[in-house]
């Protein structure tokens, strides 16, 4: 277990010097932002007031004065803004295919293009240098923005590879291998054949370990792989463990980041069916809601000691952070115990796999 630990710690030391460059050799694309996205939109409206009350402060000689510039370059600002932020949402798809450099000349121009109508239509400059630093305003505001957004999908390339590194060391623990191929041993000679699937399928469990973590799989995809994981625990659990899927109204072509029902379903495995000898039943729903999936799993609660309840909270602050590398602040990861039942609910946004 140390050998992924140190290959952890090169990838911060290679990283350090330049970050553009790792992510040229690992031939990683720094894809430009989602403007659909709404942490994406609140960082914009919070660059632009942060940028109004700068511009104030520049602008004041005495600090008496600053509210009152505030007020009014805000009553300049935010309306464009607003028509700003809806114009990058509505072409947010089209935008997120192009390079960035063609998205900075177009999102500049259209900053530029609202400045001129706002103060045109509004505000009426007394002469053209009115005109003039408005556009150098917008051009400046939106350039600023894209440097931001630039710089933080480099600053994020190193945290998704080690996000990788933390899925691949982290998602299975070893007790569950060792599990397994104890299970494998116990049926080797009364039920060879049962034995030679247990260990295909945990030969197709290690292929999907190893697959790259920073694409989205399709949800199809990761429910097999949560009923191949439930097939090797079946041999040591046996009719102890129940697992109900309700996915009828699932999307199975929706896009969800890889690994993340597995331990959902292994930590309910481990919490709630183990520490029993009666029957468990594991449930797991998944529905659409709107431009949303809904993912639900609940499974028995039981009196446990520290040690499995700080593995729970370390593979679900995992699997929260993924999400939120994935889908920043519109996907939400909660948990409850209500019931007799523990509770996990994942809300993200619904992405389909392009045909």
């Amino acid at each position: 277990m140390e050998q992924p630990r140190n290959k952890s710690m090169s990838i911060k030391q290679s990283s350090a010097p330049t970050a553009e460059r790792t992510i040229a050799e690992a031939g990683i694309k720094c894809l430009v932002p989602d403007f659909r996205n709404l942490g994406a939109l609140l960082r914009i409206i919070f660059l632009g007031n942060a940028l109004i009350v700068i511009t104030a402060l520049m602008r004041i000689s005495t600090f008496s004065s600053f509210w009152g510039e505030c007020v009014v370059l805000a009553g300049r600002s935010e309306l464009p803004l607003l028509v700003f932020v809806c114009l990058l949402y509505g072409l947010g798809g089209w935008l997120q295919r192009l390079h960035w450099r063609e998205l900075t000349m177009i999102v500049c121009a259209i900053a530029m293009l609202l400045a001129v109508l706002s103060q045109s239509l509004l505000f009426r400059p007394t002469n053209a240098d009115g005109y003039v630093l408005g556009m150098l305003w917008g051009l400046g505001a939106a350039a600023l923005m894209v440097c931001y957004f630039y710089w933080r999908q480099i600053a994020q390339m190193p945290a998704l590879d080690e996000a990788r590194i933390l899925a691949l060391t982290s998602r299975i623990r070893p007790h569950f291998f060792f599990n397994s191929l104890n299970g494998v041993l116990g049926v080797i000679r009364t039920n060879p054949r049962r034995a030679e699937q247990a260990l295909e399928s945990l030969a197709e469990l290690f292929r999907d370990l190893m697959r790259d973590s920073r694409q989205l799989v399709t949800l199809c995809d990761e429910i097999e792989l949560c009923n191949r994981y439930l097939e090797l625990e079946r041999l040591r659990l046996g009719d102890r463990l129940q697992v109900k899927w309700e996915l009828k109204y699932a999307p199975l072509n929706a896009l969800v980041p890889p690994l993340m029902l597995q331990p959902l379903v292994e930590n309910a495995v481990y919490h709630g069916i183990e520490p029993s000898l009666e029957i468990g039943l594991i449930l797991v729903r998944i529905v659409r809601k709107g431009n949303f999936l809904d993912v639900r799993l609940s499974n028995p609660v039981h009196q446990e000691g520290s040690s499995r309840t700080a593995g729970n909270r370390m593979a679900l602050g995992n699997i929260r952070e993924r999400l939120h590398l994935f889908f920043d602040l519109e996907a939400t990861l909660t948990t409850e115990v209500k019931d007799g039942e523990f509770i996990v609910r994942i809300r993200m946004p619904l992405r389909r796999e392009e045909k």
